[in-house]
């Protein structure tokens, strides 16, 4: 029950079910597993958990493990939720900053450019201030959101979110 619960909702992590049931899977087993281990116990191929488990590792779902006398790969799931949360989520965030910003200091070098120039038009001109404006409001919310990210990577935020309410 709890396994299928979350793979529907794996969906947010950009994995498919099948690979949501892997994690749950691997979630609830105790000991690390093997790729053939994986096999047996979800029926799926040995070629699609090799692809499954490699999706959960960039997503830093799943590691290796190392296991004493065990020569074959081995692979354990973080079941720490807030951990793979934060690794994964950190990663989106911290990616749309860095594109979006790079973007915007392009672009409002651009506008400046256009601003500079004694023959546009005034309604050239308006509108490249509407828009430059905007570029400039846009980097109030990238730069909240890189200091979102540094509060999970410092575990700050938990002094204003507790991972445990009843504390």
């Amino acid at each position: 029950m709890v396994i299928g619960s979350i793979s529907e909702t794996m969906d947010l992590y950009g994995v498919t079910p099948s690979v949501g049931r892997l994690y749950g899977a691997m979630y609830f087993h105790k000991d690390p597993m093997t790729l053939d281990e994986m096999k047996e116990e979800l029926g799926m191929s040995k070629p699609s958990m090799s692809t499954a488990v490699r999706k959960l590792q960039e997503n830093e779902m799943v590691q290796k493990a190392w296991k004493k006398g065990e020569r074959k790969d081995m692979y354990i799931a973080e079941k720490d939720f807030f951990k793979s949360f934060a690794e994964f989520f950190c990663k989106k965030w911290e990616k749309e900053v860095t594109v979006n910003l790079e973007a915007t200091v392009k672009a409002e070098a651009i506008l400046e450019e256009i601003l500079l120039d004694p023959e546009v038009s005034e309604e050239t001109r308006q509108e490249t201030i509407r828009c430059y404006t905007q570029l400039k409001e846009s980097k109030v919310y990238y730069k909240w959101l890189k200091s979102l990210v540094d509060s999970f990577r410092t575990g700050d935020i938990y002094n204003y979110l507790p991972k445990d309410r009843k504390k």
